[in-house]
């Protein structure tokens, strides 16, 4: 009995020498969590992730963060699928989060999401500098990619265009041959919201049908075709450049950033007669530009190191303002004024509210 009462004391001091007795429950919870963040997300957001994780970790005491790039739907589906170690802190998005995956995130016990605007970008359509410059207009985009096209007399066919000139006779005699993102990259959706249907809606029998049928509306103006005309090329930026260069018939869908940072071997076509240039995205004439953003869960905030910090670096002058350094990798920055709205709002943390 002695020996278990000296071998109880001893342990008890032990734990006091240690500090153990003032352990809290959340601290040593804490203590076995990840010390490294975790992102994922927007091929097209990668670059700029990448670079302030880079720079975050030679510049503080912080591990760099590991970024992953899963594209803005699968990016936010693993996001939202719960809360721990195992589920990422952070997800980058070419387009805002949709109340679904908001609804999803809070099934799965993520009730505080804080969204961060970090700046522009634009959607090209770009082929190699082999051959000549396209012109586009945001109609002749719809007429070559919609899965369905108006038939001249009030209704639908199936589309069967085939070449550039089949769309538009002031067009190239070329077979279309698109590469395009898949249906979980943020770059596909906004590429079907602004320029499918933007080019959908010249035609005014098919925008009054959004008042009548919006559901309707919707899968015509956005649905592409599923022929040899338009090829999934995956979430990766970079191979889709490279096969431009090995066809330079073809076209390619991406981000406005790849398009800088290629741009010795592919350019990007005018739509409705506006190149896609840094300034003309800037200041909202380019038609198919968007926004980007991250989302962070603020429960994880205390307790994965360096996630504030990187917050603080990602939304600094030095990285995401007018002269930071994610514009020469592409990223068109929000207006100062803009720009310091946003940081106020992410630095102190405020949850996001969806209209």
């Amino acid at each position: 009995m002695f020996k278990k009462i000296l071998l109880l004391s001893l342990i008890t001091l032990g734990l006091a020498a240690c500090g153990g007795g003032d352990i809290k429950p959340e601290v040593a919870a804490s203590s076995e969590s990840r010390d490294q963040i975790k992102i994922v997300g927007s091929s097209t957001v990668y670059p700029f992730a990448t670079t302030v994780a880079e720079n975050f970790g030679r510049s503080t005491l912080f591990k760099t963060p590991i970024v992953e790039s899963t594209g803005s739907g699968g990016g936010l589906k693993l996001f939202c699928s719960g809360l721990g170690d195992n589920h990422p802190d952070i997800t980058n998005a070419s387009r805002r989060i949709k109340a679904s995956e908001v609804e999803r995130c809070a099934e799965n016990g993520i009730d505080d999401i804080v969204e961060v605007k970090v700046g522009y970008d634009g959607i090209v359509m770009a082929n190699s500098r082999k051959s000549n410059q396209m012109n586009l207009s945001l109609k002749d985009v719809f007429l070559a990619l919609a899965k369905d096209v108006p038939d001249g007399s009030g209704g639908l066919k199936p589309n069967n265009y085939k070449t550039w000139k089949d769309v538009n006779p002031n067009l190239i005699n070329n077979k279309i041959e698109v590469m395009g993102p898949p249906p979980t990259s943020g770059t596909r959706d906004a590429f079907v919201e602004l320029a499918m249907e933007g080019g959908c809606k010249t035609f005014d029998w098919i925008k009054a049908l959004k008042k009548t049928d919006k559901q309707a509306y919707k899968s015509l103006c956005h649905t592409i075709r599923e022929d040899e005309h338009f090829i999934e090329a995956g979430e990766n930026d970079n191979l889709i450049v490279q096969k431009l260069n090995a066809n330079p018939n073809a076209l390619g869908i991406f981000g406005f950033s790849f398009l800088e940072q290629n741009a010795d071997s592919v350019q990007g076509s005018t739509i409705n007669a506006m190149p896609p240039t840094f300034d003309n995205i800037a200041e909202g004439s380019y038609p198919v530009s968007r926004s980007l953003y991250f989302y962070v869960k603020k429960d994880n905030v205390n307790k994965v190191p360096g996630i504030n910090e990187y917050l603080v670096e990602f939304m600094s002058e030095r990285a995401s303002g007018p002269d930071g350094y994610l514009a020469e990798k592409g990223l068109i920055p929000m207006n100062p004024d803009e720009h310091l709205k946003w940081k106020s709002s992410v630095l102190s943390l405020e949850p996001l509210m969806l209209n």
